[in-house]
């Protein structure tokens, strides 16, 4: 696609994440659609093994030491130091932070750097959203005053559905919230699979292997099922996660993999591989997402999804239309859905065919590009010259 007509040309975004892996999987779209309007980008992260992944949009790349896992205030001042002197050089106009601790670290440094335009992107509320009660309540509290205390008047808010403003404290139709459908999806990249033979029903989990992502709840649903005579199959795809205090042991899934029915399949590159061999997209959140990318890649695939009615989740997914929406950390729930489908293939293929059109209707990478572009123009006066520099 050419360029906006309209061109920031001559002006420098610099994005903070804090992991190389993240930005790579989630938000090169968001860098070529700040390229399209001829920013230069420039992503400032951890660096591991993405670097190249990244650099291959036209973005800099500029390491930053920052653990996320790690609370201590003193580390977090200095990787907020080390940015400041990093936004201070790229001299940038824009400072895009991305996900929680990226929007602390890096709103400090923006105003220690004196920049006033910044994109806080709530990509989901991580484990502030999946606490209940009043622990939750406060901490949300906590999150919303911290937020407005690094703001300033040229701030913007990017959300990946409606309820996270909402919880924050914003009205999603104020003017400085910008809502996206996820990290978008490709839909040439990943397009409908045929299904393999029923039965069994085969259900695979896409995700960090995290007990806030229900991987558990996914096991003892499959086991419910099979118990009631089900031909059900749970895959499980991904590693935990180190830097995450919700991870799962890796012990535990070495025993979930030796259960009748059950497969722990581990890391995978091949997507595409994975909805050739399964039938449901599975993802038993526990709450905290922006909008799972895992179901947006089911669904461009054409598989049906299950999911929990938490937010994110139930933004993408309809009960009884794309798939099924069960309570929150019900695996007999779970299992119900299960057992359902793995007796309905017609169902099955249904539901799969509409979670694909589903994504055609604002999901898409291109979707995304032009609503962070619009986003990004707003926070130019058009009157101003461009290049400054």
């Amino acid at each position: 696609m050419p360029p906006s007509p309209v061109s920031l040309q001559g002006r420098k975004i610099v994005f903070v994440v804090t992991e190389d892996w993240f930005f790579a999987s989630h938000f090169l779209p968001m860098a070529r659609a700040a390229a399209e309007l001829g920013l230069s980008v420039t992503v400032v992260t951890r660096v591991n093994a993405h670097r190249r992944i990244i650099e291959a949009t036209g973005a800099k790349v500029v390491p930053l030491q920052a653990e996320r896992r790690s609370l201590n205030p003193i580390t977090a001042g200095y990787a907020a130091g080390q940015l400041a002197s990093i936004l201070k050089a790229e001299r940038a106009d824009i400072v895009h932070c991305i996900a929680l601790r990226a929007i602390l670290t890096g709103g400090f440094a923006a105003g220690l750097a004196g920049i006033g335009r910044r994109v806080y992107a709530l990509t989901g509320l991580g484990f502030l959203g999946a606490r209940q009660g009043r622990v939750g309540a406060l901490s949300q509290n906590m999150m919303r005053l911290l937020l407005r205390g690094i703001a300033t008047r040229d701030t913007r808010y990017l959300f990946e559905n409606e309820d996270d403003p909402k919880r924050l404290g914003f009205d999603p139709t104020d003017p400085r919230v910008t809502l996206v459908g996820g990290a978008g999806i490709d839909p040439d990249l990943y397009r409908p699979i045929p299904l393999p033979p029923l039965p069994p029903l085969r259900v695979a989990v896409v995700a960090r292997m995290l007990w806030s992502k229900g991987v558990d709840l996914a096991v003892e649903a499959v086991r419910l099922a099979r118990e009631r005579g089900a031909a059900v199959e749970l895959s499980l795809f991904g590693v935990p996660d180190p830097s995450n205090p919700k991870s799962i042991p890796e012990d535990t899934l070495r025993s979930w993999n030796m259960e009748p029915g059950i497969t722990w399949d581990g890391a995978t590159q091949d997507i595409s591989r994975v909805w050739r061999e399964n039938h449901v997209c599975l993802l038993p959140s526990r709450g905290g997402e922006g909008l799972p990318r895992t179901l947006l890649e089911g669904a461009a695939c054409g598989r049906a999804l299950v999911t929990t009615d938490v937010p994110g989740c139930r933004t993408l997914v309809r009960d009884g239309l794309e798939g099924r929406v069960v309570p929150v950390n019900d695996a007999p729930a779970l299992a119900d859905a299960l057992v359902a489908l793995a007796s309905d293939p017609e169902t099955v293929i249904r539901m799969g065919a509409a979670a694909r059109t589903r994504v055609l209707t604002g999901f898409t990478e291109r979707d995304v590009m032009e609503t962070v572009k619009g986003l990004y123009l707003s926070l130019f006066d058009p009157a101003e010259p461009a290049a400054r520099r």
